[in-house]
């Protein structure tokens, strides 16, 4: 299977996929961003598919053909988001629906969304973790393939949680990423 990981950040979810020999074909990412140094560092070929605007005038649907667009013509079986900030419409999942995986900061449904620690630390819950689901149309809501628990400890910051999710989230996602390659499809795991 041929694996592209999409970033728009620092690149920690990467550098973990490639440090563990995860096949990567290419890292595309929506902005300049540490993870273009870590693909670079690794000898990984790296597109930028530049997102034009954050604002209401941001073409969703095209913006998702033109990430798809590049993905094809890599011939990628699986699209990985490692950190990725912009949601897709319908013609990425057009073109990779129930190809592509994400990773969530919670044990979901629970905190869907982009604040799902701060969520779960201001609804004081003891536990919450992360999930590596399959991507769908609508956030964070895909078929759940592995969760891990991971304890709200006294005195947690949002910053002092969210950093013990992303060393579970990193060990998880790569070991689920490992499982699908051995089977072959992201269905084998549901």
């Amino acid at each position: 299977m041929r694996v592209a990981v999409l970033a728009s950040g620092s690149g920690t979810i990467l550098e973990a996929m490639l440090k563990e020999g995860v096949p990567v074909a290419v890292v595309v990412v929506d902005r300049r961003c540490g993870a273009i140094d870590i693909a670079a560092r690794y000898g990984v070929t790296w597109e930028l598919v530049e997102r034009d605007s954050f604002g209401p005038d941001f073409d969703r649907d095209g913006y998702s053909a033109r990430v798809a667009n590049v993905l094809k013509s890599y011939g990628v079986d699986l699209v990985v988001m490692a950190g990725w900030g912009t949601i897709f419409s319908e013609p990425m999942f057009s073109a990779f629906g129930g190809r592509i995986i994400n990773t969530h900061p919670a044990l979901l449904p629970a905190f869907k969304g982009w604040h799902a620690v701060r969520d779960a630390l201001a609804y004081g819950v003891k536990v919450t973790g992360c999930t590596v689901h399959v991507a769908t149309p609508e956030v964070d809501d895909g078929p759940i393939l592995a969760q891990e628990a991971v304890p709200v400890e006294p005195g947690d910051t949002e910053e002092s949680l969210h950093e013990r999710i992303k060393a579970v989230e990193r060990r998880l996602y790569v070991d689920t990423i490992k499982k699908i390659l051995e089977r072959g499809s992201v269905s084998d795991l549901r």
